[in-house]
């Protein structure tokens, strides 16, 4: 196999669909197993629907990923910079070369220029659709001599320049996912190649890119499967040897649809903002369509690495499940360090006024003990605010049936006063305090086990069940304890 040489090459639209990340992934996946190089090139002939932002916005997102490309685009200082030795790589600085392969093509006979109006071509594909016909361009240009064509674009004629495709010719290719495939041309239109406003379309572009990048393998969504017989025979019209295909499923929801936005979430960004680890998510994404052979599901980058292979990626598309992907996720959260967490919790915690920033510089050891107490039952670090609420109330209310029941036993009072009485006795709670707290209230009262701490923990938390009621303890203080434990007797005994 010649040198693997791969790109990801996304339109600067808006925002990197977690479906462009898992595309990105593999590719950068197949890249590291094999040695080879992964390349970012920017796709933006078409300017209708570039985004102010965006190039910036994927290479972020690309970045936080850990998804590491070698050349390319870049951003360095707040800056778009290119780096390697094949650029420009973005299209739009590349229209002089593609006009080049065009005139190549025009004069091999393998283009035309096409003068058809937009009236003409809506009209020829109105009447198709009624007589039941796939829509495609009827070659009504085909034929024009090219001295004539090139007579009418002087008089400054509109034009376009389309693929000439032979007819009732089979173009074969391979596919690493799909195996070998066949497509007939009487089958296929006679693709646009440049348009009236002199930019290529993906078609042109695409091949003549992938062919001066020396890429090996293009590994792309299965979206682009129906283009790729033009493709191959772009590469046999310019006698160029064509790359390996690689079309990957598509990610679906759990209705089989394509994911999008309008069932939710669906941007890198928007899981990034609700409290996703970069490592979860690739992690997980990685297992949307593909699986090791061991099928082992908790994969770090390296792990992945080391597995990855396109024998083993799924034909139909891969379903995208939020549960599955909360799960995988909720471990890296609680195999990280407490300190990185907690950094990424702050955010949270003043959004959700608990804290301000002054708070958070103040009280570090604090806030790392807090969030190591609910670490455990997170699956997103965006929930950190609702499982630590209950610490920043004056006082608690109960409504968990089960709560209310063991707060109304015989012997709730005299544990109760005599945590009160005990804490009376000290300046503080501190860790080795806390961690002794309960047995000086057992010898104070003789109440022993769920009686002792079940109604202890329901008065300090509102809640039967909960986090590591020693650190809870430390959170809370003296003057916390005291008073909500004052409220809960007012209030519920």
């Amino acid at each position: 196999m010649k040198d693997v040489r791969v790109r990801f090459a996304p339109s600067p639209t808006g925002y990197l669909h977690i479906g462009g990340l898992r595309t990105a992934l593999y590719n950068y996946l197949f890249a590291r197993n094999n040695g080879g190089k992964f390349v970012l090139r920017i796709e933006d002939t078409d300017q209708t629907r570039f985004v102010e932002g965006a190039i910036e916005n994927l290479i972020k997102a690309l970045h936080w990923s850990g998804v590491k490309y070698d050349e390319g685009v870049f951003v360095e200082d707040g800056k778009v910079v290119q780096r390697g030795e094949y650029g420009p790589y973005i299209q739009s600085e590349r229209l002089d070369i593609y006009r080049k392969y065009v005139d190549e093509l025009i004069d091999k006979g393998h283009a035309y220029y096409c003068f058809c109006s937009k009236e003409r071509l809506d009209s020829l594909r109105e009447e198709q659709k009624i007589k039941g016909l796939v829509p495609k361009y009827d070659g009504f240009c085909r034929n024009i001599p090219l001295d004539e064509a090139k007579e009418r674009i002087a008089k400054g004629e509109e034009y376009v320049v389309r693929l000439k495709l032979p007819h009732d010719y089979d173009i074969k290719f391979h596919d690493m996912v799909r195996g070998d495939i066949v497509i007939n041309t009487d089958d296929i239109d006679d693709q646009v190649l440049l348009k009236s406003d002199g930019f290529p379309t993906y078609h042109m572009a695409v091949v003549v890119d992938d062919h001066l990048m020396e890429i090996s393998h293009i590994v792309r969504g299965e979206e682009w499967l129906p283009s790729t017989p033009k493709h191959v025979y772009l590469y046999e019209a310019f006698g160029w040897e064509k790359p390996t295909y690689v079309h990957l499923p598509t990610v679906l929801n759990k209705d089989r649809k394509k994911l999008s936005k309008r069932q939710g979430d669906v941007s890198v960004e928007d899981f990034k903002a609700k409290g996703y680890l970069p490592e979860g998510l690739v992690n997980y994404l990685a297992l949307v369509g593909w699986s090791p052979e061991d099928n082992q599901e908790i994969l770090s980058m390296e792990d992945l690495v080391e597995k990855f292979s396109f024998e083993r990626v799924s034909k139909t598309g891969g379903i995208f499940d939020k549960d599955k992907l909360d799960w995988v996720n909720s471990h890296y959260i609680r195999t990280s360090p407490v300190e990185r967490i907690t950094e990424l919790a702050i955010p949270y915690l003043i959004d959700a006024e608990l804290i301000d920033e002054k708070f958070a510089e103040e009280n570090p050891n604090w806030l790392n003990l807090m969030v190591k107490t609910v670490q455990e039952s997170l699956d997103i670090v965006g929930e950190i605010s609702e499982k630590v609420e209950f610490l920043f109330k004056d006082s608690v209310d109960i409504e968990e049936e089960d709560a209310l029941e063991i707060i109304k036993g015989e012997h709730v009072s005299t544990v109760l006063d005599a945590i009160v009485d005990e804490l009376n006795t000290v300046e503080q709670v501190d860790e080795d305090y806390a961690k002794g707290f309960m047995k000086l209230i057992q010898k104070a009262t003789g109440v022993k086990g769920k009686n002792l701490f079940m109604p202890a923990r329901v008065a300090l938390t509102g809640m039967a069940h909960g986090p590591e009621f020693v650190n809870v303890l430390v959170l809370l203080g003296k003057e916390n304890i005291i008073k909500r434990i004052k409220y809960v007797k007012e209030k519920y005994i």
